[in-house]
């Protein structure tokens, strides 16, 4: 519905609730307009709503955003594609007619040859009649002008459809389905017998022991049960290549959801999820949680442990698994969290009974898991053996692998040319004018960048510190390591997968393609990569710096550090032979290390979860992070002390803080943020009251009219 607010602003609203209760306390407005004819919306959906807008503590108003796709929010509403078709005059439709029409045309050979055609295509010289577009005829060669010309002769007419953005893929061909192995069977029945018991259940399967398979003959059983299934991806370009594996199943009863789709499309996926005939999979990434369900049996959450579920901004900052679950719950549906590498809280969870826990160790085919070597860069670059990026060892086990045919990845977390350009006299550092950190150089944009802000900036010719003109760069991005790895293997035909090199849904399927083909053999790329995507001939996994990801001041540094070293290293080693994997490092004796070399998840998780108890950090206990943001650094000091003692009053030493975060201005505001620290049973409910609360005082105040407050609830 269009409804007025203030004097001269209308906006696009929903309508929840249809009463008779007049409202108390502010005067009613009518209704300008009612848009749709029939609700876009049902009632599990506001529920799942409302449950986010509550738990994360979000408005409404900021999670229906997030939810709906923009046509379906604006005031001019949604506009169907349509195509142009072509069809023949009626009072040309008989034989004696059309030999007049091609007399008339003698003269005029490009308008006969468009409108031979014409006939040839739609069927008329057969008398086979069928609709054509003019597309389809202009592909013959045509030109609009010649077209127009016979419209105008009134020989042809033209006429516009509505057509569907949506792919089709075909009938569903349960045939397909590959029948289980003797272990993969054995997991099956043990979900199947899990459900029975739990509405969660954890399958915790090592890299390539064929979960996905399981996946689909779970979702097959789910569809013969007349049941809808959500299966829920973490990065787009899984998607992509699900997307394949899947539709050779279960054809045009497939719809894929995310955010790299056009919205007019993500519109048309919405309205056919409420018709009578919705897709009865949907694959999608975190979004797809907010579709129109009518009958759901089945939520997939793959690749559980992926921070990647979690939206960070803008509001809601919801998690995505978090919100399947209660979805799932919503219909008495079941779901399955699966994963090489689980969350320390869902392993935990399905350690203490909450969840069913499905154990599956063994590869398909009985491959064996990669064999990880470590390689010591401290020592090598002390003893002057190492000067770049690449180890010796790394080196010569990339050029064996590409003269053998097969392919590798070389895994660097960092995006651009290098994140440091630095004056070689003084040591200046260019920084962000808007943002606290320094800005990452760029190569073939020949510019540099902040990736917190997105602002852009010349690269300087000279210090302006000292005036030096020797300005040197300093560490490595993918797009260095691409650059080198080109010098040092020239016929290499290479890749690069990182946000700079997928800004679409199309660069995403192509660099896929292109590696799945073997038209590409060396993918260079970040964090993407390690997201369980699997290519069939890689024998070698290069992780050039696993420091990088220790050394974060972060509690959770070390479990997301294990589950990215470990999901890269999946990568190797597939249909047929063991692979290899180089990793990097200057801590070679970390105990992080040691387990990841020895695949030993166990005891990864009874170290830190003894850390984890000892220190009072999540799954013992709950965790809110408050932050404060305002373009004055001291008034937002003031305020973040003002509201930590606000805090205090209700919640003790459960309040924690003001700190300055390791990027402390964002965007021209400057950042103050607070910890909450509850213990496990304690009312959330209440405590999200009183934040509400807290948060409302301190915006009365004018000194902080113009502070931004919010609340992260169950930060990663």
């Amino acid at each position: 519905m269009l409804v007025p607010l203030g004097r001269n602003k209308t906006y696009v609203g929903i309508i929840s609730e249809v009463h008779d209760k007049k409202p108390e306390g502010y005067q009613t407005k009518d209704i300008l307009q009612v848009l749709d004819s029939s609700p876009i919306l049902l009632d599990s959906q506001l529920h799942l709503w409302q449950w986010i807008a509550d738990y994360y503590m979000s408005p409404i108003g900021e999670v229906y955003k997030a939810a709906l796709p923009a046509g379906l929010k604006a005031e001019d509403g949604y506009r169907p594609r349509t195509e142009t078709y072509i069809e023949l005059s009626q009072k040309f439709r008989n034989e004696a007619a059309l030999h007049v029409a091609l007399n008339l045309l003698q003269r005029a050979p490009k308008q006969l040859a468009a409108f031979v055609d014409y006939l040839s295509l739609s069927g008329w010289d057969r008398n086979e009649p069928q609709e054509i577009t003019r597309d389809e005829l202009l592909n013959q060669g045509h030109t609009l002008p010649t077209l127009s010309a016979l419209v105008k002769r009134g020989l042809l007419q033209l006429y516009e459809r509505e057509v569907g953005r949506l792919n089709h893929g075909g009938e569903t061909c349960f045939e397909k389905i590959k029948p289980l192995s003797q272990v993969q069977q054995d997991a099956f029945n043990q979900i199947q017998f899990s459900f029975l018991q739990k509405n969660v259940t954890l399958l915790h399967g090592v890299t390539s022991s064929g979960k996905t398979e399981i996946y689909i003959h779970l979702i097959r059983q789910a569809l013969e049960k007349k049941k809808q299934v959500l299966y829920l991806l973490p990065e787009i370009a899984l998607t992509v290549q699900m997307m394949e594996r899947l539709q050779r199943v279960f054809g045009n009863r497939l719809g894929i959801y995310h955010s790299k789709y056009s919205d007019a499309e993500r519109v048309e996926i919405w309205q056919k999820q409420l018709s009578t005939h919705p897709y009865d999979v949907i694959l999608g990434a975190r979004s797809a949680v907010f579709l129109p369900f009518q009958n759901l049996g089945l939520v997939i959450v793959d690749e559980e442990h992926e921070t990647s579920y979690k939206q960070q901004d803008p509001m809601p900052r919801y998690h995505a698994r978090s919100a399947a679950i209660v979805l799932a719950q919503m219909f008495g549906a079941k779901t399955l969290l699966g994963t090489a590498t689980p969350s320390l809280e869902t392993y935990h969870n399905a350690k203490m009974g909450k969840f069913g826990i499905v154990e599956l160790f063994q590869r398909y085919q009985g491959i064996e898991l990669p064999e990880i070597q470590i390689v010591d860069i401290k020592d090598l670059q002390h003893r002057k053996m190492m000067n770049g990026p690449f180890s010796p060892v790394l080196l010569s086990k990339v050029r064996e692998a590409l003269e053998r045919g097969e392919q590798v990845i070389l895994f660097q977390n960092r995006r651009g040319y290098a994140p440091v350009v630095e004056c070689k006299q003084c040591g200046w550092v260019p920084h962000c004018q808007h943002c606290d950190v320094s800005l990452t150089f760029h190569r073939h944009l020949n510019q540099l960048s902040c990736h917190y802000c997105g602002y852009t900036y010349q690269v300087p010719t000279e210090c302006p510190n000292c005036g030096c003109t020797q300005l040197q760069t300093k560490g490595y991005g993918t797009e260095k390591i691409e650059a080198e790895v080109h010098d040092i293997f020239p016929d290499a035909r290479i890749a690069r997968m990182d946000l700079d090199t997928t800004r679409s849904r199309q660069a995403y399927e192509r660099i896929i393609g292109d590696f799945s083909s073997g038209r590409t053999n060396l993918l260079i790329g970040t964090q993407m990569i390690s997201k369980g995507l699997d290519f069939d001939k890689v024998s070698v996994v290069g992780i050039l710096n696993a420091d990088s990801m220790l050394n974060y001041p972060d509690f959770r540094a070390y479990e997301h550090a294990f589950m990215m070293m470990s999901q890269v290293s999946g990568r190797a080693g597939r249909k047929g032979k063991r692979g290899l994997v180089i990793l990097q490092t200057k801590s070679p004796d970390l105990p992080i290390i040691q387990q990841v070399v020895r695949h030993d998840y166990s005891s990864f998780y009874r170290l830190l979860i003894t850390e984890r108890q000892q220190f009072l950090y999540p799954p013992f206990s709950r965790l809110i992070y408050v932050f404060l943001k305002h373009r004055d650094d001291r008034t937002v000091e003031t305020a973040s002390i003002e509201m930590v003692s606000r805090l205090r009053q209700w919640f003790g030493a459960r309040a924690l803080g003001p700190d300055k975060p390791a990027i402390a201005k964002v965007k021209s505001l400057s950042i103050r943020k607070l910890v909450l620290k509850f213990e496990s049973g304690i009312n959330m409910s209440e405590v999200r009251k009183y934040l509400a609360l807290a948060q409302q005082q301190m915006l009365q105040d004018k000194r902080y009219s113009s502070l931004q407050i919010y609340y992260d609830v169950d930060p990663l």
